[in-house]
């Protein structure tokens, strides 16, 4: 491309760019101020004080959002503490129940031990037999000593009796050994002696009364309704 110069006197101007107008103005700004690190100084500042301002803006845009899920978390937790209070408070109304229970059952152990006793002597004695005395061999525990831990104190006792078959003292034998209440049945003694002017036998038999298993327990109601 050619270009003419109509005006030869005058030189050319070139057109004015933007980085040269930016430049100039840095130039003209360089040239007034008079310590430039100061300016840099105010320009480092001022950005710093912009981004601070920016960061508690968004930190605060943030919170805002966040309020609602703080508030619903700490709900929970709230609800969540008054569960595990009531847990708390339902386990030991529980264990309290427990050793009540605990404590019913060793009492009543113990009380039924003489009723079972007799209940499977009187079951074992055949036709002809009769006893003369039943007594216990161990000491009763005392109510002080009641460990709640331990099923009731097994309880040794001897049965005295006559008979006027010796094979009915052999046949109440088997039948007391048979008896899952009764352990460790063994004869201690057995002669003849003389009563009402007829021989019969006298014998003594010991044995150890030992709770069954629940198979062999049967439990009834305290009361039935009559029609």
């Amino acid at each position: 491309m050619i270009t003419i110069n109509l005006r030869p006197g005058l030189k050319r101007k070139t057109a004015a760019t933007p980085m040269a107008s930016l430049g100039q103005w840095f130039d003209g700004v360089k040239s007034k101020v008079k310590e430039p690190m100061l300016l840099l100084a105010t320009g480092v500042a001022a950005l710093v004080v912009a981004f601070l301002v920016w960061q508690i803006v968004g930190m605060t845009a943030e919170r805002r959002r966040l309020e609602p899920q703080v508030d619903a978390k700490r709900q929970e937790a709230r609800r969540f503490r008054n569960i595990v209070a009531q847990k708390r408070r339902e386990e030991q109304i529980r264990d309290s129940l427990v050793s009540q229970i605990q404590v019913i059952r060793t009492v009543d152990g113990d009380r039924y031990v003489w009723p079972h006793l007799m209940d499977e002597v009187a079951k074992a004695l055949p036709p002809y037999t009769w006893l003369v005395n039943i007594q216990t061999l161990t000491p009763a525990p005392s109510p002080d000593s009641v460990d709640l831990a331990m099923t009731p104190q097994d309880v040794q006792f001897q049965i005295d009796g006559r008979t006027v078959d010796i094979q009915a003292y052999t046949r109440f034998l088997r039948q007391l050994e048979a008896s899952p209440w009764l352990r460790d049945v063994s004869p201690i003694s057995a002669r003849t002696v003389v009563e009402s002017d007829r021989p019969v036998t006298a014998f003594a038999i010991r044995a150890t009364f030992n709770r069954a298993d629940s198979a062999y327990i049967r439990t009834v109601p305290l009361s039935q309704s009559v029609r």
